[in-house]
């Protein structure tokens, strides 16, 4: 068995790729289910979010198992493998455990020490276990990495005052509207009419970011008017007007500053649709759902400027510098977690030998058992019988005890080895192919 990861983020692979490889929840079963129907996938998990589709996968056998997943990531992208593999990373046993911990802590993401991908991990954990695609394997490295991130953020500093990708867009609105009057940093919003579209976790970030940063009010618009009012109740002290989705034309025309963050699966502001409309300012565009929810062809129109995801490393960049310090703490955590695991892992290579030992004594056991109750005679009760029973059970339990738990501890692979040879000289119990 070998654990992997496969997949791309913003690191690798531009926005125009990572929307072709978006999973939603609703799909997410169907998916799992593809990846499994493969023998070389025993387990396997997603982790799909705006800036990043990682697979994560208990392989039979490394080679074959790499190309199951990614024929499946070629399938569902619709791209040829040859052009998505440029892509793509892989990662094997150590290293894709290592990664999973990174991810958790918040170390590779866009925005470093953002706390909403713990979140994601999470998710992806309790969907594995709810479409049953992680067993026991995938199930404790996962739950690991959960432990680890809650870890991260409260022995070390990296989550205080961490942005999002929401602050990072609020940011990045501030310093193109800074650009546009003439000043290199960012400015408040408060002169700005500004529309939110959606409802979701993201937009509530943005809601949050945009109170702070002195935007009088906005507009939010949501397919479900329910949803957005309901939102809005949480910000009594930002004016927020909520609108069905269907003013969306209305609000594109009269406000100067709209972020769009949905879970539409194709563009709903294209260039056909901006072009119909009587505009009465610039406008900016700033899109931060994957897919999409802003087509790239609205780029170069007359007073509309448009930036999604892979624009915001322009603000990331201001404050990543004063946070590389604070990372560098994360890292020995996360290499402390990573070997715990890994010596979990090693001293799996342990249960074939402790199962054959089991067996050798029970078979010792039964057949002594038989001898003493033979010599016992018929008067024995079968109360008596049970009692016997249970202390030869007893014993052998005994005597496992300390060789079990010795296999079992977290130690050096070189040194369990060395242990599980003793064991097999003293025993005789030689290999599962000896016993064939």
């Amino acid at each position: 068995m070998h654990i992997a990861v496969v997949g791309l983020s913003h690191r690798t692979a531009p926005v125009e790729v990572r929307e072709r490889l978006s999973i939603t929840e609703q799909a997410m079963e169907a998916s799992l289910q593809k990846l499994r129907a493969d023998e070389q996938v025993l387990e396997a998990s997603i982790l799909s979010t705006c800036n990043r589709l990682e697979i994560y996968a208990l392989l039979r056998h490394p080679e074959q198992g790499i190309e199951a997943v990614g024929s499946f990531l070629s399938q569902m992208s619709g791209l040829e493998l040859a052009d998505l593999t440029p892509h793509l990373f892989t990662y094997h046993h150590a290293d894709a455990v290592a990664h999973l911990l990174r991810v958790a802590a918040g170390l590779d993401s866009l925005v470093l020490g953002e706390g909403q991908i713990l979140s994601q991990v999470k998710k992806m954990v309790r969907l594995g276990q709810e479409y049953r695609s992680v067993g026991p394997i995938l199930n404790r490295l996962l739950n690991q990495a959960v432990s680890t991130g809650k870890r991260v953020r409260s022995e070390t500093n990296l989550g205080t005052g961490a942005v999002s990708i929401s602050s990072a867009a609020v940011e990045l609105a501030q310093l193109k509207v800074g650009q546009a009057r003439g000043v290199e940093e960012l400015v408040p919003l408060d002169q700005e009419q500004v529309a939110v579209v959606g409802a979701g976790r993201m937009a509530r970030l943005l809601l949050q970011h945009l109170r702070s940063k002195g935007c009088p009010g906005a507009v939010l618009l949501n397919r479900t008017l329910a949803r957005a009012e309901t939102l809005a109740t949480d910000f009594p002290d930002l004016p927020v007007q909520c609108r069905p989705l269907e003013d969306l034309d209305h609000c594109l025309s009269t406000c100067s500053l709209v972020f769009t963050s949905t879970a539409a699966e194709e563009p709903m502001i294209t260039r056909e649709r901006l072009d119909k409309l009587n505009r009465r300012s610039a406008l900016m565009l700033i899109d931060i759902g994957v897919p999409r929810n802003i087509s790239g062809d609205v780029a170069g129109l007359p007073g509309v400027s448009r930036f999604d995801v892979d624009d915001l490393q322009e603000v990331v960049a201001r404050n990543q510098e004063a946070r590389k310090e604070i990372a560098a703490e994360a890292e020995a955590l996360l290499q402390e977690e990573s070997r715990l695991f890994l010596e979990w892992w090693d001293g799996l290579e342990a249960v074939p030998l402790v199962n054959r030992l089991r067996l050798q004594l029970e078979d010792i056991r039964e057949q002594e058992l038989q001898k003493a109750l033979s010599r016992m005679g018929p008067d024995l009760s079968s109360r008596e019988r049970k009692v016997v029973e249970a202390l030869t059970k007893g014993i052998v339990n005994k005597i496992l005890h300390g060789p079990v738990t010795h296999l079992r501890s977290p130690q050096p692979r070189s040194q369990r080895l060395a242990a599980m040879r003793v064991l097999e000289e003293l025993f005789a119990l030689g290999h599962p192919q000896e016993e064939d």
